[in-house]
């Protein structure tokens, strides 16, 4: 029996979800933030753009099982406006998005206003501020994971996303992870 390792990062705003570079910009990889064993990979992404739960492991079955068995994955999404109660029904019933130049029905989905502000703090890159409106968040619960799908569910339903942080896969929370923190588990 092979002995994998087990982590949760709660990934900041501007690291991307991959440990080799592709391109020559130089961006912040996962491997910049922890000395992760060789062999650990991303169970799935988000995007530079997204931060919150990522969870990494050597274990590769695990990690294919995580991103295409339906699990549920939870974001908490601050949206440009005050989201409204059929707005929140569209995207519960599937709204149709853009991948990769084809149109797409995404699956029917739990999804809710969160009553107050979450509070995750500075995440260090400028969300515009109440002079331009008011923003409100919504709580996303898909068991898919297309590219990019939730920014483009928010813009589907024309409240465009502003941030976006992941604060569950399955029975794993974000919980108290402070920014750029890595936590070793003992399996998922």
């Amino acid at each position: 029996m092979e002995n994998h390792t087990y982590f949760k990062l709660h990934k900041p705003v501007s690291v991307v979800s991959q440990f080799i570079r592709e391109q020559k910009r130089k961006k912040k990889l996962l491997g910049d933030l922890y000395d992760f064993p060789k062999g650990t990979m991303a169970v799935g992404r988000l995007d530079e753009k997204s931060e919150g739960l990522l969870l990494l492991t050597t274990n590769g079955k695990e990690s294919n099982r995580i991103c295409s068995s339906g699990i549920e994955k939870e974001y908490y999404v601050q949206v440009d406006g005050d989201i409204t109660e059929e707005a929140i029904e569209l995207m519960r019933s599937g709204v149709e998005i853009g991948i990769k130049g084809t149109k797409y029905l995404t699956k029917p989905c739990k999804s809710f206003k969160l009553e107050e502000d979450p509070n995750f703090g500075n995440n260090g890159w400028k969300i515009r501020d109440e002079r331009h409106g008011p923003t409100s968040w919504v709580s996303i619960i898909i068991t898919e994971g297309k590219f990019r799908q939730v920014r483009k569910m928010t813009a589907a339903v024309g409240f465009p996303t502003l941030r976006l942080v992941r604060v569950r896969i399955d029975a794993i929370l974000l919980a108290d992870l402070k920014s750029g923190e890595v936590k070793e588990l003992p399996h998922f």
